[in-house]
């Protein structure tokens, strides 16, 4: 059998055995489909000389995103600041998220009424781009968090995977996954997410967390290994499910706050 042949038969046995595996795994796992918690982000490229502007405007919109939350339009909200930067990129993002899209489109009305898309720091941008998301796959400790790290991940399905591959992959790989490291403090937050509104390909999915420190980074890529070695069907199935030319990480310093 040549080297090649090989490399296709393979991944299709372990995923033959991952999809039985996960069949009985799903009915034992409380990683359920939970109501849609929809996001927006505003992504900005700001020069340098003025993020320390960008900074001072977050402070005055904080006031709006506090009372939408108090109000019930929101369930959170952060900006970010890019830690790995690229030439074509971001260096800033905004976001909230809510339980309904009406929620996000409120209070960024709010914003509009108030003038705040239109500051000076804001009109310096020499890039801007929007994105609303969706996630059925999400938990989060109640609190505020400066200074902490967000890991992204964009992955995007191929068009041979099933229907309820993100399913799959949420509920017997990744969801227990994050939520054991929510639970031992090392993650404040997590979701995966499609787009609500596709600018994308609709096959992309991303997996994003919050870890409260520089250090929950390392902990989370050992937990990672860990469970590949636990799991040694789980790697060979995410990897035949995904292709790997749509995947891209972004590494974020993190300001948040959960309801």
């Amino acid at each position: 059998m040549n080297r090649k042949l090989w490399r296709i038969i393979v991944p299709l046995c372990a995923l033959m055995v991952f999809a039985t595996w996960a069949s009985s795994a799903y009915a034992q796992s409380d990683a359920k489909k939970k109501p849609p918690m929809y996001s927006y982000v505003g992504f900005w490229n700001i020069p340098r000389a003025q993020w320390g502007d960008m900074e001072k405007s977050r402070a005055a919109d904080q006031k709006i995103l506090d009372k939408a939350v108090a109000d019930g339009l929101l369930v959170g909200y952060g900006d970010d600041m890019t830690v790995v930067h690229e030439p074509d990129g971001y260096s800033h993002d905004d976001w909230w998220s809510s339980m309904s899209m009406a929620g996000i489109l409120n209070v960024l009305d709010q914003f509009y009424k108030a003038g705040a898309s239109t500051t000076p720091v804001l009109e310096s941008a020499t890039r801007h781009g929007d994105g609303i998301f969706v996630t059925r796959y999400y938990n989060w400790h109640s609190g505020s968090w400066k200074g902490a790290y967000s890991h992204v991940s964009a992955f995007k399905l191929k068009s041979s995977a099933p229907d309820d591959a993100l399913d799959t992959l949420a509920t017997t790989l990744i969801v227990p996954l994050l939520d054991k490291l929510l639970a031992d403090g090392t993650l404040h937050e997590y979701e995966i997410d499609t787009e609500a509104i596709h600018t994308q390909s609709p096959d992309m999915f991303w997996i994003d967390y919050i870890g409260a420190n520089a250090e929950a980074l390392d902990k989370v890529d050992a937990a990672l290994g860990a469970m590949m070695k636990a799991n040694p069907l789980g790697g060979p199935a995410f990897d035949a499910w995904t292709d790997y030319n749509g995947h891209h990480d972004f590494l974020l310093h993190t300001n948040a706050t959960f309801k």
